[in-house]
């Protein structure tokens, strides 16, 4: 058996340091040809092999590894590595705290080209990720998404492009390094994506790359891009600091750290939203405390020939990239701050989205330059709410889709949708086989494929606290059938924060299509079904708590075809939480706002022509609603209905029909039930729920009425 040898001598694209041990794992790795051996680098540093006949190119086998074509069919063997619902993402786990730390480590000298190399927090990928190569910034460690490595290694294989203090390859031999990494990637598997972060400088760096290989399926994520350096507000004072005293350089990071982050924004990573005030400034306290100190290794991560250096690059790197961006066809995401004080990067935003084919644009009002290394959002989590993760060409709702982590679950409920968690006081109630109704959600059952068929409240207020009982009782993912205005319309700003629109894809939405419902109960999935739609959610005066289904029972013959339960289910409350002052009716009685409402509904996204005068036809506009002191939601589902071994119903449009009349019913009859008993509820009211959680227990556990 031939042997193997790790060496720098490889490709530059593929070189590793072997003193950074600490942060990497080498292991051998053992092919069904005794004529092979190869060692690999969790890193993403190459592997050299010697063999009798030396044929086939290099395959990226997972977070660290180089495998050669030869073994292909062994990776395509392995089983897919399935996702929990609320698996462990581990952000808020490493702070910038542990950047500085890491990269004091893999600053030292080692006399090496750039290289590419994974951390080990990345782990193992799930089967068939795609590639994602991060490309740095200013400071060129490769560090910079250490708060987002675990989650990231989960779903991509990643990989992070590290170029030493001293190095200074020019910006074209960059591009030609990242260029033959992504043409590598993209002979094996000519199908998949290629993901490109860059993070300012690394923006640059990816656009330049991605004008160059417009055939090639990218997808590039820039954090405040510095392509608009030209503009920078600091541009004034880069010749003074090309000739600071180098006795006075050891104050420029401490200089630089403040103009380019947050660093309240910084020491706030980790900190919960659910703590309490004094709480959150003690731990606020102590993180700055810890941070301030680190911030003087910035003068080796950057010394003055570097940042000589860098600021020239930079210069290169913006004129080099704008004049190309008209060559640019790849899928573009930039994500901007508006604190930004090192660059202009809300302008740059606008004029990229403007620039660009295919370009969307989220922004993030409280955060600084170094936008990833911020307590903002996870990543992963702006990846999948903007739709950006993907297999193939095309994403798809359902192949593609990543189920919410622990930490999206605390952020969505605990800070997006704390209000109406609070304020509604969720009562949930279920019924068993026998009939029997209990509280909670046992009577709904575990396994898939089940479809939750219901009545919509007003504005889909009920919405939030379904979806969050669920999977804090049952570790269910709820795929919610919503309004596609909701994924391509109005609603689908581009230059919008991370907002609803993006929470509800992260949270499982699907687009109402036939197509999106047959592949959700073909995987079992459990699914939210409201026939009513937009009618009843944005409702008329006094028509609360009326159902307005469509004539066809489509969906019962759907659920009969996979054999799926069916539970109906009734939600009351929305008279408690706010008073419908002004409808649709009343909106186009105004001269201005109705011309507004017209123009919206006649630019509006339409539903395919199968569902053409039920949902397609549907008026969109925004209710005026009067808030009330909060009352209480309710939710009652009733027993299921089982369909397995009912195919007869998918021919049988009779008696499907008898079905859908008894599921619309048992909905009614739902709603009837809790309209009642909820004037026994003696928490009804969100004073009494207050003082009951302020003695007892939190606000998810006050009792409601005894069914």
């Amino acid at each position: 058996m031939a042997s193997a040898i790790l060496t720098f001598r490889v490709s530059p694209c593929f070189g590793i340091n072997p003193k950074l041990k600490p942060r990497f794992r080498a292991e051998r790795l053992v092919s069904g040809d005794d004529n092979l051996s190869v060692y690999s680098v969790n890193g993403g540093a190459g592997s050299v092999m010697e063999e009798k006949e030396k044929k086939g190119s290099f395959l990226n086998g997972g977070n660290g590894r180089l495998k050669p074509r030869i073994e292909q069919k062994m990776v395509k063997k392995r089983v897919c590595e399935e996702l929990e619902v609320l698996w462990d993402d581990g952000y808020g786990t490493k702070t910038v705290k542990d950047y500085l730390i890491a990269a004091e480590e893999m600053i030292k000298p080692d006399g090496g080209p750039p290289r590419w190399f994974c951390p080990v927090e990345c782990g193992q990928p799930i089967n068939d990720s795609p590639l994602l190569l991060f490309l740095p910034g200013l400071d060129g460690v490769g560090m910079g998404l250490i708060l987002h490595h675990k989650a990231l290694g989960k779903v991509f294989k990643v990989q992070c492009l590290h170029i030493p203090v001293q190095d200074q390859t020019p910006f074209e031999e960059l591009v030609k390094l990242v260029e033959e990494a992504i043409r590598l990637e993209h002979a094996s598997r000519p199908n998949t994506p290629i993901y490109l972060v860059g993070d300012s400088f690394g923006g640059c760096l990816a656009l330049a790359v991605a004008a160059r290989n417009p055939t090639i399926d990218l997808v590039l994520i820039l954090a405040n891009p510095a392509t608009s350096f030209g503009r920078s507000q600091l541009q004034p004072l880069f010749p003074i600091l090309e000739a600071f005293p180098d006795g006075l350089h050891v104050t420029i990071p401490y200089l630089l750290s403040l103009v380019m982050g947050e660093p309240v924004k910084m020491a706030t990573v980790g900190i919960e939203g659910r703590l309490s005030p004094l709480q959150k400034i003690e731990q606020l306290s102590g993180n700055l405390t810890a941070l301030l100190p680190l911030l003087s290794g910035m003068a080796n991560i950057i010394p003055k020939e570097t940042l000589v250096w860098k600021l020239k690059l930079l210069k290169t790197a913006s004129a080099y990239t704008n004049s190309r961006l008209h060559a640019v066809k790849a899928e573009v995401l930039v994500l901007a701050s508006d604190k930004d004080n090192m660059l202009p990067s809300q302008d740059e935003a606008q004029r990229l989205m403007n620039s660009l084919s295919n370009c969307k644009v989220r922004r993030f009002k409280d955060n600084g330059h170094t936008l990833l290394l911020e307590d903002s959002l996870n990543l992963l989590t702006i990846i999948k709410g903007t739709c950006k993760y993907r297999h193939s060409k095309k994403h798809d709702f359902i192949a593609d889709f990543v189920p919410p982590s622990m930490s999206e679950f605390k952020y969505a409920f605990d800070e997006v949708a704390w209000y109406i968690r609070f304020a509604s006081g969720s009562a949930m109630f279920s019924t068993m086989e026998d009939g029997k109704i209990v509280q909670g959600l046992a009577g709904v059952p575990n396994e898939g494929p089940v479809l939750l068929v219901g009545y919509h409240m007003l504005m889909g207020l009920e919405l939030s606290c379904l979806i969050e009982a669920f999977l804090r009782e049952k570790k269910i993912m709820v795929r919610g059938i919503a309004h596609p205005e909701l994924f391509w319309g109005k609603l689908q700003s581009s230059s919008n924060e991370f907002a609803f629109s993006d929470w509800v894809k992260v949270m499982g939405a699907l687009p109402v299509t036939a197509n999106y419902l047959f592949k959700a109960l073909s995987t079992k999935s459990h699914v939210l079904l409201y026939p009513g739609g937009a009618r009843e959610a944005l409702h008329y005066k006094g028509e609360e708590y009326k159902l307005f289904w469509p004539e066809q029972p489509e969906f019962v013959r759907m659920a009969a075809r996979f054999g799926a339960t069916i539970v109906p289910f009734g939600t009351v409350g929305e008279d408690d939480i706010a008073e419908l002052v002004l409808d649709y009716n009343d909106w186009m009685k105004i001269p201005v706002i109705n011309e507004r409402i017209k123009e919206s509904i006649r630019d509006g996204i339409r539903i395919r022509d199968e569902t053409d005068g039920e949902v397609g036809n549907q008026q969109l506009f925004i209710p005026g609603m009067l808030p009330k002191i909060p009352g209480r939601f309710y939710y009652l589902f009733g027993k299921p209905i089982k369909l397995k071994g009912r195919e007869d119903l998918t021919k049988n449009r009779q008696d499907a029909n008898d079905l859908y009349l008894q599921v619309k019913s048992e909905v009614e009859q739902c709603i009837d039930y809790l309209l009642k008993k909820r004037e026994e509820d003696p928490y009804r009211s969100i004073i009494d729920r207050t003082i009951y959680g302020a003695l007892y227990s939190s606000v998810d556990q006050v009792p409601a009425f005894k069914p």
